[in-house]
């Protein structure tokens, strides 16, 4: 929980951006806020399977800190950097080229893909500087250092409210852009964000025994090689997740503005309360890469017990306050009543699925402190796109089981999937670390 706190904090700030986001566009207007939904669907995936990739930098730090050498992370992070700068800048030329023909594709509303394509521009000049910053992140994560991030993530929010008021309704001699404004102050965000750590890990002394800065390396081939063959996996596992949530909202996006402006508040505000089991799983993996380091196996699945546990017991907590409070939570995005209604439907199936979602981002953290990524990533990719997505098309938008019911059914697909993604990764969690045992033991 010492590790966890402060990931919390940090990627509950770094979701918050994206609730102000909602928020003030939505009292725009649902088209603005429509807008924003669909920038979102299409950014947010991409911008997850960066940062997997990227990943793989807290695990291989996290072992070689439990091991005592220091004097290898300076060399392994120089190489993420690289990796980092050339991910960003070929994920933000997939925004800029890739989206509007997928958009037109997807049969949106053609008065939507406009501000939805301003939005995104703005998003994808941070995208460089934010695949930089997490490298730095994890680097500092796997010393077991998570204050930073959680500063520079407060500091963050703290620039992006001001930054949307200005954009979004024009002051200081800017234009009013509307839900535009957003994505340029959430990419300029970015950019204060990568500073901030490289000022922060460049001038405190925790991190001078490293040597990250003692001098300049070009790229290498082999050291990246080993990074993406533990990052890829990990970055298409999330993407897979996270991109059926995307697919979901663009299969929504032809029922109009309102069903798209409820299921983006109901996919905020879920994505908001998944930050905390994802913070679990994020100190499990660098507890579990410490301990692997040290030659502890049995501490390391302790570790993931633990994690675990803490990701259930919050699960019981957040069902509950949705279930209870769902037509409060669409209240806060918007005051139109129809959209309230949509919200607060697909609010109760985000409440179902805290359980399974709670285990299966634990399981999966795990899994990448002990860098079992690869079959991870097939597990993942049959629960979400093998069965999830499936059974969400045929409930909402076939009469394959009687008449659609929209919405309700592509989220009730969600619910399965997780639920077999959870099962699936516990049971691979529970084996690697067996395994892992089993290998000291005839060491």
């Amino acid at each position: 929980m010492a590790l966890a706190t402060p990931i919390m904090i940090a990627q509950l700030a770094h979701s918050a951006m994206g609730f102000v986001d909602a928020v003030m566009a939505g009292r725009v207007s649902p088209r603005d806020l429509a807008a924003v939904a669909l920038g979102n669907s299409i950014w947010v995936p991409v911008f997850l399977l960066m940062t997997g990739i990227l990943l793989a930098t807290t695990a291989k730090v996290a072992q070689r800190v439990g091991a005592g050498n220091v004097e290898e992370i300076g060399p392994l992070v120089r190489q993420a950097l690289w990796l980092a700068l050339a991910v960003g800048l070929g994920a933000a030329a997939l925004l800029v080229f890739g989206a509007e023909p997928v958009l037109r594709l997807m049969g949106i509303d053609p008065g939507l893909v406009t501000p939805s394509m301003g939005y995104l521009y703005g998003i994808a000049m941070g995208f460089p500087a934010v695949a930089l910053y997490h490298v730095l992140r994890c680097f500092s994560d796997g010393l077991g250092r998570t204050r930073p991030s959680m500063l520079i993530g407060i500091g963050g929010l703290l620039l992006n409210i001001p930054l949307n008021y200005v954009l979004i309704y024009g002051h200081l001699g800017f234009p009013a852009l509307g839900g535009v404004g957003c994505g340029w102050a959430s990419g300029t965000v970015m950019w204060f964000m990568f500073i901030g750590m490289l000022g922060w890990v460049r001038w405190a002394p925790v991190y001078q025994p490293c040597r990250l800065f003692s001098h300049f390396e070009w790229p290498q081939w082999q050291p990246i090689q080993r990074l993406l063959s533990i990052g890829l996996p990990i970055g298409i596992a999330v993407f897979a997740e996270s991109s059926i949530f995307a697919v979901i909202a663009l299969l929504v996006g032809g029922l109009g503005a309102n069903v798209v402006a409820g299921h983006q508040i109901a996919l905020n505000f879920s994505s908001l309360v998944f930050m905390i089991p994802y913070s679990l799983g994020m100190a499990v993996t660098v507890r579990i890469g410490q301990s692997l380091g040290a030659g502890e196996p049995r501490t390391a699945r302790f570790a993931a017990g633990v994690g675990m546990g803490a990701a259930l017991a919050y699960a019981c907590l957040s069902a509950s306050l949705m279930l209870w409070l769902r037509h409060g939570i669409a209240g806060i995005y918007t005051a139109d009543p129809q959209v309230i209604a949509v919200a607060a439907t697909l609010i109760v199936y985000a409440a179902l699925f805290q359980f399974s979602d709670a285990i299966q981002v634990t399981a999966a953290g795990a899994l990448r402190g002990y860098q079992d990524t690869r079959i991870t990533m097939l597990l993942t990719l049959f629960a979400y796109w093998g069965i999830g997505l499936p059974v969400g098309y045929a409930l909402g938008l076939s009469d394959w089981f009687g008449a659609p019911s929209g919405p309700s059914g592509l989220w009730q697909g969600l619910v399965v999937g997780l639920t077999c993604a959870a099962l699936m990764l516990a049971i691979r969690l529970a084996r690697s670390a067996k395994r892992r045992i089993r290998l000291q033991q005839s060491a």
